[in-house]
């Protein structure tokens, strides 16, 4: 890029010490350890061949067996993803229902849920114990095996978590659609079903396919639920395996782990390319014009009101009412009354030093990189935004690959980047600051995202009259952009805290004692047997993230369109 003649020198070497600074950053961070994580996969095997290592994981029967079940649960995932998302996005967003905004918040809430919740909530409604299901004779025979540990068990609960990009998807591209369209088709004597049938489905059904898409990479580097269903069930998939490897044999096998992260990535990378075709190949412009206005459903309302209700109570409601009657339950399988009905579990669970070191150990992780991330941010806007180097726009990339790949991955590739000792910082395994920086680049594009959006809607006449006046970097980000960007930065900031304070993936990899996390507290109660605990605790953190959703959406009428995805 040409120097630009009206920049004076301490400007330019102002800009050019940011630019470096971000490049440590996104270099440190995310380059370097994926790309440490690509070059053991592709290292040689026991024998010296050239790519043995991946030629002896591959050819592993336990590795065939996990890819097969890993895409099996996916894929069925993916189709009750469709299923439920299409459905309640038509329902909700074609409709003129009574409650639509409490409808959207319940088919949102599996995104504010975190999977190790949402699952240990699944097992205590359909135990033989359940407290939903008992009192109505629909709970399995006592002694038998809970049916949710099984590989459709599985399938069905990511599903659901991650329905809310169908519906995403979908109801953006109804709500985007010109109400021309319906008019011009009942001016011609069409009726709502033929509208429905031959012009809005045939035009959003491309947005809810690339959104299944989306959610079958989401399912393939899904970690909580497999662990918690997968495990006692029998039932490997790739991450599960990656982690009772590293957590029986150690950093050893980090070498094969590599390749079974390797992977992920591919389906992972797959799925984005896919996603990407079918936006490109499939969507038809459907041209600009009014909002489509909500259809009268008539005297159909009321069932699809119905309908509606009754799926969330199925998929929403009654799990998360299971939890919360195991939390206040005695012990589990005692029937709840009032009478039985406790407090303990939570006060035994707030009473245990280890239990109150894991939210500590959460929050701090999660507002610090909150914090260091939001710092991060501002120049890297004001780099990609007002600046304009084209370095930034491939740090702005490469920036996105921790958030893209499954967590897992992200987890291995900073063991084998920091586990070495280091010039300077030694080695990071096992400490608190690993979690931190796996944290740091996971999170940062929650964070950036939003700033990006509201520095690309400022005027930039603003930064250019104050660079022509010799306004230095630092100036112009603190007087011009940083105050257009708060609100942004603040909701990117709370977003990340919100999505890392119950996060599993990458602590079960890396926590170590005395740096337990609550998804790790909440797996370990789980897996001890002590269910009652574990929803104590479960409930308390979902307490916690609704917290944090409802203060957020305080600042919803100043924040880009599309920061909170409640409100899209």
């Amino acid at each position: 890029m040409a120097a630009d003649p009206a920049l004076s020198r301490p400007v330019r070497g102002g800009e050019h010490l940011l630019v470096a600074l971000v490049f440590v950053w996104v270099a440190g961070l995310s380059v370097w350890p994926l790309a440490r994580l690509f070059l053991e996969a592709f290292g040689p095997g026991e024998d010296g061949r050239a790519l043995g290592l991946m030629a002896e994981v591959l050819g592993a029967r336990s590795t065939r067996r996990a890819l097969f079940n890993t895409l099996a649960a996916s894929g069925g995932s993916v189709a009750v993803s469709l299923v439920l998302g299409a459905g309640l996005a038509l329902a909700t967003g074609l409709f003129a229902l009574r409650g639509r905004v409490a409808m959207t918040f319940l088919v949102l809430s599996p995104l504010l849920i975190p999977s190790q919740t949402l699952a240990l909530a699944w097992i205590e409604l359909t135990g033989s114990t359940s407290p939903v299901l008992r009192p109505l004779g629909l709970a399995p025979p006592p002694g038998t095996t809970n049916p949710i540990y099984s590989g459709w068990g599985i399938a069905l609960l990511m599903g659901i978590e991650h329905m809310p990009l169908v519906f995403i998807a979908m109801r953006a591209a109804l709500t985007g659609l010109p109400g021309d369209l319906v008019e011009a088709a009942r001016v011609a004597g069409a009726g709502r079903a033929r509208i429905i049938a031959r012009i809005l489905l045939p035009l959003a059904l491309p947005a809810a396919l690339a959104g299944g898409i989306l959610a079958f990479a989401a399912a393939v580097g899904n970690f909580g639920i497999p662990a918690l269903l997968g495990i006692p069930g029998r039932f490997p998939m790739l991450t599960t395996l990656i982690y009772q490897r590293l957590n029986g044999f150690g950093p050893s096998v980090a070498g094969q782990v590599a390749v079974l992260a390797m992977i992920l990535v591919a389906l992972a990378l797959a799925a984005l390319g896919l996603r990407a075709l079918v936006l490109a190949r499939l969507a038809v412009p459907a041209g600009s014009g009014a909002p489509l206005r909500p259809l009268e459903a008539g005297r159909a309302r009321l069932w699809i009101q119905a309908a509606v209700w009754a799926v969330l109570a199925g998929i929403a409601i009654l799990p998360m009412l299971a939890l919360l009657a195991t939390a206040l339950s005695p012990a589990l399988g005692v029937e709840l009354r009032l009478s039985t009905l406790t407090l303990r579990n939570f006060s035994d669970a707030f009473a245990n030093p280890t239990i109150l070191r894991a939210f500590a150990n959460s929050l701090a992780l999660s507002v610090a990189a909150a914090a260091l991330c939001a710092l991060v941010a501002v120049p890297f806007a004001f780099l990609r935004v007002m600046v304009r180097r084209p370095v930034i726009r491939v740090l702005d990339w490469l920036a996105d690959g921790p958030w893209v790949v499954p967590g897992t991955v992200v987890a291995l590739a900073m063991i084998l980047a920091f586990l070495r000792p280091l010039p300077l910082i030694g080695s990071l395994y096992g400490t608190w600051t690993i979690l931190l920086v796996a944290y740091l680049a996971r999170f940062m594009p929650l964070v950036l995202r939003p700033v990006l959006a509201a520095a690309g809607a400022m005027e930039p006449a603003q930064d250019e009259a104050a660079r022509l006046f010799g306004a230095g970097p630092l100036r112009r980000m603190g007087a011009i952009l940083a105050p257009a960007v708060l609100p942004a930065l603040s909701a990117g900031a709370m977003l990340a805290v919100m999505t890392a304070v119950n996060e599993l993936t990458l602590s079960a990899l890396l926590w170590s004692s005395g740096n337990e996390t609550i998804g790790v507290m909440v797996f370990a109660l789980q897996y001890e047997g002590n269910s009652t605990a574990a929803a104590a605790v479960s409930v308390a953190s979902v307490a916690l993230v609704l917290g944090i959703a409802l203060a957020l959406d305080r600042l919803a009428p100043h924040l880009p369109r599309g920061t909170l995805p409640w409100r899209s």
